[in-house]
């Protein structure tokens, strides 16, 4: 019963006022959850290939790391593994007004309101972008590797990120512990773009420990390449919020937004060809990019360089850091965005 209960509030945190979502997110994730055997024992077991029982030996490393240096929470999570014969976990959908570049929110009283739904199954997700479109929103349905159930479940690592390389496996675990650390209900950019920053320098602090120069290089360039992209949906986003509020016709609103959107696309365009032909965003552009889509990056991104401000501001002390956050989650939220405002404009000049 205790864990049907907390399945029911992973539903609420998922966002869709319906029995049958919430009879969805309920199965999928107890179906999750039956899957899951421990690691230990999955290395021990014969029949396991030797590639995975490497990658699961690495990942208990990594477990093991993020408790003792990056001081994220010592429990079950991430110590069992789970093959789900998927390519996601999730399949998150978020939707915006055609003239909005602000996130659609599911508000519950347990989970507060969240900017996505979450479904276990790729065609509910589409169906329900599809009525989304129907009905005049922008939507963008993203596939989800990993998800985190806030310390309600003792969360496995999954085959869906199992086969990434180390530093991703890292990165995804980092960012879905640090969920458990710090969670403010009705403010989800805020509990991503933490949990991100967290991934950001447990990462790097991973790789000096145990990682090659190159290895380490090749992450540092990454990390520049996903700090630009951010830096461009952040700029467009803006242009479009100003955009949207000047007094328009319709017609003119969705002309300008077109225009808006090539310009937009013009400009990554350049920014690959300065990565030296990274493409690892073209497939988003070639879905066509959206209002829904600028939220859906910014959920994830938008404040980061605020905590990575905050951190530097606590001189690298990730339980300092941690404890800083937790006071910022405890302050209203005009005051916490003024704060998060400061901190990201000390981090931008």
């Amino acid at each position: 019963m205790k864990r049907l209960m907390a399945a029911g509030a992973l539903a609420l945190l998922s966002g869709c006022a319906t029995l049958e979502y919430y009879a969805q997110a309920v199965e999928g994730h107890l179906e999750v959850m039956r899957s899951a055997v421990p690691i230990e024992a999955q290395i021990r077991d014969p029949g396991t290939p030797k590639t995975l029982r490497e990658k699961l030996e690495r990942v208990l490393a990594i477990r093991e790391f993020a408790t003792r240096e990056l001081a994220l929470p010592d429990n079950g999570s991430f110590r069992s593994y789970a093959d789900l014969g998927r390519p996601f976990a999730l399949w998150n959908v978020f939707a915006a007004p055609e003239f909005s570049v602000t996130p659609v929110q599911s508000c519950f009283l347990f989970a507060g309101c969240v900017a996505y739904r979450g479904f276990y199954s790729e065609r509910d997700a589409r169906d329900a972008a599809t009525e989304l479109g129907r009905r005049g929103y922008d939507v963008f349905v993203g596939g989800v590797p990993a998800y985190s159930t806030l310390g309600w479940f003792e969360d496995p690592v999954l085959s869906t990120y199992i086969r990434y390389p180390d530093t991703e496996v890292a990165r995804i675990i980092f960012h879905e512990l640090a969920h458990q650390v710090v969670y403010v209900k009705d403010d989800t950019e805020f509990n991503e773009s933490f949990a991100a920053a967290v991934e950001d320098e447990g990462v790097r602090r991973w790789l000096e420990a145990n990682g090659t120069p190159a290895q380490l290089w090749s992450y540092e360039h990454l990390r520049s390449i996903r700090r630009d992209f951010a830096a461009l949906v952040l700029k467009y986003r803006g242009r479009l919020e100003e955009f949207y509020a000047r007094t328009a016709t319709p017609d003119e609103k969705r002309a300008g937004k077109r225009r808006l959107f090539s310009d937009m696309e013009d400009e990554y365009r350049g920014l690959r060809t300065a990565w030296g032909g990274f493409s690892g965003y073209d497939r988003l552009f070639s879905e066509g990019v959206n209002n829904a889509t600028l939220a859906a990056v910014a959920t994830y991104t938008g404040l980061v360089p605020a905590f990575r401000a905050l951190l530097a501001r606590e001189h690298g002390d990730l339980p300092a850091f941690y404890g800083a956050v937790r006071a910022l989650a405890r302050s209203s939220r005009s005051e916490r965005d003024a704060q998060l405002a400061v901190l990201r404009k000390t981090a931008l000049n």
